[in-house]
């Protein structure tokens, strides 16, 4: 698993420099611009949840892969509804729109690799072996780490402004999320042995998380940036330009 966690590692470094990343580091943007993206990843983030309980979760299993998988699943699979109070808490709520103004957004053009994230990641966990897996979730992991890094010093900012605590977004979820991955011990990890046939299909499993995950990160700019132009959010709105 060595030559996986440094290819891993190596594609990370690549990842942070993204164009999104770069946005959120923005200083020169307030904190509600650089946090506009927030209403786009929402298919994603309420995914998340089922794709740890009902995708990555095998249980009751002997198999000792499977068992570190379960165990990393209870650590990952409740974090939604700290994502729908910052939700609220951004504002997002006081949008008045009809339920079905609200599905037509989350299912429009403007969310596209948001919703297929899920349905890609659950496609490839499927099709690996349980040693696999943990590289994928690995990768899944870092790049987690290298947001919630940036949203939480965001929102540290937007608290000292407004008084408000975004757990989503803030130190709450990226201590918990910094602390399970230390738990979970990268040298432990390091200490898999692959066979050659394992380690090429990780490696090439990696390569798409992070691939997906940077065409999920375009989507997420561009919805910002769209918003911090003044361009229309409703779902009416998306779904006249989605038409």
């Amino acid at each position: 698993m060595k030559p996986v966690l440094k290819h891993i590692f190596q594609l990370k470094r690549t990842y942070e420099k993204l164009p999104f990343f770069d946005f959120l580091r923005d200083d020169e943007l307030s904190t509600r611009e650089r946090l506009a993206f927030f209403p786009c990843m929402a298919s994603f983030i309420m995914s998340f949840g089922d794709l740890n309980r009902l995708v990555l979760r095998s249980e009751p299993t002997d198999d000792p892969w499977l068992k570190m998988i379960n165990a990393h699943t209870y650590e990952d699979d409740h974090h939604w509804p700290w994502y729908l109070e910052d939700y609220t808490k951004l504002g997002h709520d006081d949008t008045k729109q009809t339920p079905g103004d609200t599905l037509r957004f989350l299912y429009s053009d403007a969310t596209i690799q948001n919703r297929l994230l899920a349905h890609r990641l659950a496609h490839l966990v499927w099709g690996a072996e349980p040693v696999v897996r943990l590289a994928i979730i690995e990768a899944i992991e870092e790049t987690g780490n290298i947001l919630f890094a940036l949203t939480s010093k965001i929102a540290a900012q937007y608290q000292r402004e407004t008084g408000v605590e975004l757990r989503y977004c803030g130190e709450f979820h990226f201590n918990l999320e910094s602390g399970h991955a230390m738990n979970n011990d990268h040298a432990e990890l390091a200490q898999i042995t692959l066979d050659a046939i394992q380690q090429q299909d990780a490696l090439q499993r990696v390569d798409l998380v992070f691939e997906w995950f940077a065409l999920w990160t375009h989507e997420l700019l561009a919805y910002a940036n769209g918003s911090a132009q003044g361009a229309p959010r409703t779902a009416q709105a998306e779904a006249e330009l989605t038409a």
